[in-house]
């Protein structure tokens, strides 16, 4: 059912040229676009995130780009809610809104919606950061595979955010978080179009790392040196980030740190890609010309 208002969704893997696929068709469309990064929306990282810059955001205006400081809490329940409330007025504009970025779980959240997980009290969320500092994740995954053995199998026990964040609502709630996972899509009142930017593995590889090597050259040692102070926070518990901190320690060279942040970068896009071959709603089209395939589609 068609509601005569879309948002257009332009996601992909890490270096694909979303940003600037986002802007043409936002321009053409003379709507705002809605960032969709985890890792953009915190300030003092911009470098490390790929954040788009100022240049860029004079083109068009986004919405969610640095606007939480790195020891802000944010979550993809609250993007949610924050986008949800947003869209009203950017309807009020015209009947298009462009939303770009590659966190899946952001996209998901505002495509499909989220379940109602209560929320953590800060005594809560400091306790298992606590936990976190003198146990180490492996611990956590271990009580997590006593407290909730399905979701244990589910989670990507890399991921340190999720980890925690689950055993942050089975601590407080005393029930397991898979069962408060529904997987229930909510009703949205506008039409949604996921367009996947798709270039080949060596050709995006091959953009990962000259990016890699211009975030050096536009001062990424610097930028991860600035906020050496905060490395405990899960905002910079990140690809960039933590191999510079370990550059820092000593515990490996700076050309090493680089080639660390490449390889780790390629491994990401390779998880986003995987995620994105499981949704078969995304629409998929070449990168080098996705914007003017996106307006096409929408003229039809």
């Amino acid at each position: 059912m068609s509601h005569g208002r879309t948002l257009i969704v332009i996601t992909g893997p890490t270096a694909s040229g979303k940003t600037a696929a986002a802007i043409a068709v936002a321009q053409a469309l003379h709507c705002d676009i809605i960032n969709a990064d985890s890792r953009q929306i915190f300030r003092s990282i911009p470098i490390c995130t790929a954040a788009p810059t100022a240049a860029e955001q004079a083109l068009v205006r986004h919405h969610f780009v640095e606007f939480k400081d790195l020891d802000q809490y944010y979550s993809a329940a609250q993007f949610e809610s924050d986008v949800m409330s947003l869209l009203p007025s950017m309807w009020q504009q015209g009947d298009y809104a462009v939303m770009c970025g590659g966190s899946m779980m952001y996209i998901d959240a505002v495509c499909h919606g989220i379940d109602q997980i209560p929320d953590i009290t800060p005594e809560t969320r400091q306790a298992l950061l606590d936990d976190l500092d003198t146990r180490g994740l492996d611990s956590l995954l271990a009580e997590l595979h006593q407290l909730d053995p399905e979701y244990y199998e589910r989670v990507d026990r890399c991921n340190t955010r999720r980890v925690v964040h689950a055993l942050e609502v089975c601590r407080q709630t005393g029930q397991t978080y898979s069962s408060l996972r529904t997987g229930k899509a909510k009703p949205r009142d506008f039409d949604i179009i996921k367009v996947v930017l798709d270039m080949d593995r060596e050709t995006l590889f091959g953009r990962i790392n000259r990016r890699v090597d211009a975030m050096m050259e536009q001062g990424l040692e610097a930028e991860a040196r600035s906020v050496e102070h905060l490395r405990g926070l899960n905002s910079l518990n990140t690809v960039g980030m933590k191999e510079m901190f370990a550059h820092f320690d000593g515990l490996m060279d700076l050309d090493t740190a680089v080639a660390r942040i490449k390889k780790n970068t390629r491994v990401y896009a390779k998880k986003q890609l995987t995620w994105l071959a499981r949704d078969p709603n995304c629409v998929h089209l070449p990168a080098d010309d996705a914007a003017t395939g996106i307006l096409e589609m929408l003229a039809r």
